[in-house]
């Protein structure tokens, strides 16, 4: 199972949403970059980014600050960079993959504009990524903000027909809360989709790391990281073990500190 520790990116700055919920933001570091190479040399393979202002459609300066974060996390040597927030057009997926992105995720756009969600699959095939939240059952979009009377199962469905072969799964009221995971709803979206998932939100304990890879290849793809390794509650090296990606990948690149972040910290929101 890959372990994607998160960077999630307001105005070039790390931080860490509660729910999404950008009046409960937390900030961890204002050098992203420097925390990107901190998880390269823990043993990290990908990192995960998310560009919180511009899917909260926040000013020019905060977009740009982000923008240019994360070309530099692109060519940090030894890290595969999947980045997305706020991802609505041909032309950002085009600048993304130009900085080095491996995977590129889409969220609102893939229910606003079903016909351009059908286009950009055609045209990029396996470097997107459908980024898919929901509270109660019910997919949300717009940085979270907004409902659509969509359940999950429908819009999952919809997105495996279109071609999609990646999909994030947020359980939005276990994000930035760390109050475990639910890897009974990672099962019912895997077997909705047709493929494994990587799941978001609410992992706090080598115990959650361990029960979503657990729950198998099939099912489990990876699982992304946030506030958990920047609280200190366990180690990046710990999360790549418990993961079964092994303690010699673990250390693999372990010259840096065994903390689980740089010495000023970061955060995440998914």
């Amino acid at each position: 199972m890959i372990v994607f520790p998160a960077i999630d990116l307001i105005a070039g700055k790390v931080v860490r949403l509660e729910r999404g919920e950008r009046s409960r933001c937390t900030v961890y570091s204002d050098d992203p970059v420097a925390q990107a190479r901190a998880f390269a040399e823990q043993g990290a393979t990908w990192v995960h980014v998310v560009d919180l202002s511009a899917a909260l459609e926040e000013d020019e300066d905060a977009c740009a600050a982000n923008s240019a974060a994360i070309e530099a996390i692109c060519r940090v040597d030894g890290l595969s960079v999947d980045v997305g927030g706020g991802v609505r057009s041909l032309k950002r997926i085009d600048e993304l993959a130009g900085y080095g992105a491996r995977r590129i995720a889409l969220g609102t756009v893939l229910v606003t504009e079903p016909g351009f969600a059908e286009v950009a699959a055609r045209g990029f095939g396996g470097m997107l990524v459908a980024d898919v939240a929901a509270r109660d059952g019910q997919v949300k979009i717009n940085g979270w903000r907004d409902g659509i009377s969509r359940s999950v199962e429908s819009v999952v469905g919809e997105l495996s027909e279109l071609g999609f072969r990646h999909l994030v799964f947020t359980d939005i009221s276990r994000d930035g809360m760390q109050t475990g995971v639910d890897a009974d709803a990672y099962r019912r979206v895997a077997a909705c989709a047709g493929f494994p998932v990587v799941a978001s939100g609410g992992i706090s304990t080598l115990a959650d790391v361990r029960a979503l890879a657990a729950a198998g290849p099939d099912v489990v793809e990876g699982c992304i990281i946030g506030r958990a390794l920047y609280e200190g509650n366990f180690t990046l090296a710990e999360a790549l073990e418990a993961a079964g990606q092994g303690a010699a990948q673990a250390g693999a690149r372990s010259s840096g500190p065994s903390a689980a972040v740089s010495g000023e910290g970061a955060g995440d929101a998914h």
